[in-house]
């Protein structure tokens, strides 16, 4: 289980340098699950109980739109934090749904660890400020994306950004996530690959 810690370590360390201090404390915090593919994590119409961090494997966030269709808001790249981070802070009821696309392996974090151990950590209030300042500029990219760029430019932008995301989720949620038609974005891979 220590390679769960690594990865999660190795990941703060790219924001902030973590302490032994504040290492143990993630270790006595954070738990480790393994999850199968097709698990929901999260539904909507439920308050978020727990903070996620992906060591292995894919996951989606999506909601339900007013025609009913999945509209997929979130994919990861490759091992971080993925929650539906405004209500799990906020304690409020969220719209969206967390699903492991592949198996995953996480370790989690309740509400109620992630406040009690803010109290003592050297570094978690700096890392919770630069996380959510992430977040909001990762949002506000992909808002821009959508509004600016083709389709095709989307496509483009996302095998040269994200190619885990490409080579390891369907189609179909890549096609969600870019705003467009499944069958659009078929005919975008034929005309790129031709």
């Amino acid at each position: 289980m220590e390679h769960y810690y690594d990865t999660l370590f190795a990941y703060i360390s790219l924001i902030i340098d973590i302490p032994e201090h504040d290492r143990a404390q993630c270790r006595n915090t954070f738990k480790p699950l393994r999850v199968a593919r097709d698990t929901m994590l999260e539904v909507a119409g439920e308050v978020p109980v727990h903070h996620n961090f992906i060591v292995s494997g894919f996951m989606r966030k999506f909601y339900i739109n007013d025609k009913g269709e999945e509209v997929t808001v979130d994919l990861n790249n490759s091992s971080r934090f993925f929650t539906s981070y405004f209500p799990f802070v906020n304690q409020s009821i969220s719209n969206e749904y967390l699903q492991c696309i592949t198996d995953c392996e996480l370790l989690r974090i309740t509400k109620a660890d992630a406040d009690s151990s803010s109290q003592t950590s050297i570094t978690q209030k700096d890392y919770t400020i630069r996380l959510f300042q992430q977040i909001q500029e990762e949002d506000r990219q992909r808002m821009n994306d959508l509004a600016t760029l083709t389709a095709e430019q989307r496509y483009v932008k996302l095998i040269k950004d994200c190619p885990n995301i490409i080579k390891n989720v369907p189609l179909k949620y890549i096609a969600s996530y870019l705003g467009i038609k499944p069958e659009s974005l078929s005919r975008i891979r034929r005309e790129i690959i031709s």
